[in-house]
């Protein structure tokens, strides 16, 4: 199975990913992870990459697509995935079109997703408050619409966010009926 997690930073998709990499024994994989293990690098496009997730900024439609789609090409992924932050764009979505079977979307509010994100430690660059606004801004600005992209071909499943962990899960499982 081929599944899509959608929301915005602080959601609740790595947790979502990682109870349905376990229950369905398909791997989870994680744009922003991929992005912040190559910012690390030190190289043009580590440096490049550093800077646009340190602003909030997204990654450059081409550069996503490209990295993600040779990701998927491992064989890990050959009998399905649970992907996190891609696609981030309508381009990224029509790009990716037949790579997903369901895209879940776990619906937050900008407060809610604010106050989970200040509760938790984190060392990463990229969680400063100006970058996590400015990643909430661009989500319902270039996000919104792959939603509404994924409802059009009628896999889109809309998922209460703001509810426990374990009611999430059951939620997402019943939505996919598994």
């Amino acid at each position: 199975m081929k599944i899509v997690l959608i929301g915005i930073q602080g959601a609740g998709k790595s947790t979502q990913g990682q109870l349905l990499e376990e229950k369905l024994g398909v791997p989870y994989l994680s744009s922003g992870h991929i992005f912040r293990n190559m910012a690390k690098e030190k190289t043009p496009t580590g440096r490049m990459l550093k800077e646009t997730l340190n602003s909030g900024s997204l990654v450059s439609d081409d550069l996503t697509i490209e990295v993600i789609l040779e990701y998927l090409k491992k064989p890990e992924y050959a009998n399905g995935y649970i992907l996190d932050g891609f696609p981030r764009t309508e381009v990224q979505a029509e790009t990716f079109n037949g790579g997903v079977d369901k895209v879940i979307f776990l619906d937050v509010s900008d407060r809610e997703a604010l106050w989970r994100i200040s509760g938790r430690v984190s060392d990463r660059e990229d969680e400063t408050l100006q970058a996590i606004r400015k990643r909430i801004e661009l989500f319902h600005e270039w996000t919104m619409p792959v939603l509404n992209y994924y409802q059009g071909k009628d896999k889109l499943i809309k998922i209460d966010g703001e509810q426990t962990v374990e009611q999430v899960f059951a939620d997402i499982c019943k939505g996919l009926e598994v």
